[in-house]
C-alpha cells in the first residue's frame, strides 16, 4: 500500500536530485515528496545512500510507532537522530573544528 514520504536533501549531486524527481516532486530546492509503494522507497533510500558523497539526506515516512513515523539519515549531520524508549529525539553534536591553527592565531 502507497504511503507518503518526505527526503530532504542538502548539497548532493544533481544526478541524484534527478532520480528522486521521477518519483516525487522537488516543492522546494532539496525537500521532495511523494507517495510509493515501501519497496520504491527503499529502493530510493538506497540510491541516496550510495550516492550522498559529503552531501546530507533525511527520510521520513510512515510507521506504526508512538509518533507516527520514523526517520532514516545518510551522510554527515550535526543532528543524530537516537532512539529513547521508542521516541526519536534529535541530538545535536559538536561543530567540526574547521582549521584550529588559524583559530588559535587569531586568539593572540
Amino acid at each position: 500500500m502507497p504511503s507518503m514520504l518526505v527526503i530532504a536533501t542538502t548539497a548532493v549531486p544533481d544526478h541524484l536530485r534527478g532520480a528522486l524527481s521521477r518519483w516525487t516532486t522537488e516543492v522546494v530546492p532539496g525537500i521532495f515528496v511523494g507517495t510509493v509503494s515501501a519497496r520504491v522507497r527503499d529502493q530510493l533510500w538506497d540510491s541516496v545512500q550510495d550516492v550522498v558523497g559529503d552531501g546530507a539526506a533525511v527520510l521520513i515516512h510512515p510507521a506504526p510507532t508512538e509518533q507516527g513515523y520514523t526517520l532514516r539519515t545518510a551522510g554527515t549531520r550535526r543532528r543524530v537522530p537516537m532512539d529513547f524508549d521508542g521516541l526519536t529525539l534529535i541530538r545535536m553534536t559538536a561543530p567540526l573544528a574547521r582549521n584550529s591553527a588559524k583559530t588559535r592565531q587569531s586568539a593572540y
